[in-house]
């Protein structure tokens, strides 16, 4: 009957004052702390400054013409093409509104694009399209004899 008695457990031993961790049910499993990321962290990390510093000399450029700034320098784009030369036109091509010596600029990216890895998107399915389906044979199975035991 002292086993009964308040703060006191039968069989779980510790301390009276201590409260016990929740049971587990064995069906559920705790998620792990840290979460893996496909991407490197520091390659990430160097295309956002990228892409913050094209949007900063963008601003200088324009200054005052904001109207007439382009809506996107696309770095995937850029790094598709496959020499500097063509990345250098296609951007003298995307800067032609501006004024401003664009030389400087252009040198600086393609400087900043070296060793840039290309990001890859994960395109989703849209809803009006179904994803692809192949085709497949139905299964069937042979047909058994019949066996009559009599």
């Amino acid at each position: 009957m002292a086993a009964n008695r308040v703060g006191r457990r039968q069989g779980r031993g510790g301390s009276p004052n201590r409260p016990q961790p929740p049971a587990r049910s064995p069906g559920i499993q705790r998620r792990p702390a840290r979460v893996t990321v496909k991407y490197n962290r520091r390659e990430l990390q160097r295309r956002l400054d990228t892409e913050q510093w094209i949007d900063g000399r963008l601003e200088e450029l324009y200054r005052g013409r904001e109207g007439e700034m382009p809506d996107e320098v696309n770095i995937d784009e850029l790094l598709e093409l496959e020499t500097d030369e063509d990345r250098a036109q296609r951007l003298q091509g995307i800067l032609k509104s501006c004024t401003a010596d664009t030389q400087d600029f252009i040198q600086e990216l393609l400087t900043q694009l070296k060793g840039l890895p290309k990001q890859q998107v994960l395109q989703q399915p849209s809803s009006e399209q179904p994803p692809p389906m192949t085709p497949q044979k139905p299964h069937l199975d042979p047909p058994k004899p019949h066996l009559d035991p009599f």
